[in-house]
């Protein structure tokens, strides 16, 4: 696999780390562990919008190498996966106050 898509993998999965920090608190707060550790969280949320721009633009940019390369057809499927989790990521940041507040009402 060619290093532009193992560093978009990269950033796809850091991306969906800092996107879920505020809901997945939540969601283990719903299996039974303490709440107390979560003001380790506060300054990974303050970096959330940073990090899934610089994934976003890895992403973008080994969408373009692997084109400019040739190699988009035999990377294509590694690429959407990278894509649809970076996706994710931002799917879950832009919806994270809807999903912290149906985790609090399932308390």
């Amino acid at each position: 696999m060619k290093k532009y898509v193992t560093l978009s993998y990269l950033g796809s999965v850091s991306a969906l780390g800092v996107a879920t920090c505020c809901v997945l608190p939540m969601a283990m707060m719903l299996l039974g562990l303490g709440g107390s550790w979560l003001a380790i969280f506060g300054k990974i949320a303050a970096a959330s919008y940073y990090v899934l721009a610089i994934s976003t633009a890895l992403v973008a940019v080994s969408w373009f190498v692997a084109h400019r390369n040739g190699t988009l057809a035999n990377l294509k499927w590694w690429l959407v996966g990278s894509t649809a989790t970076t996706a994710l990521a931002w799917v879950i940041v832009f919806n994270e106050a809807q999903i912290n507040d149906y985790l609090i009402m399932q308390m």
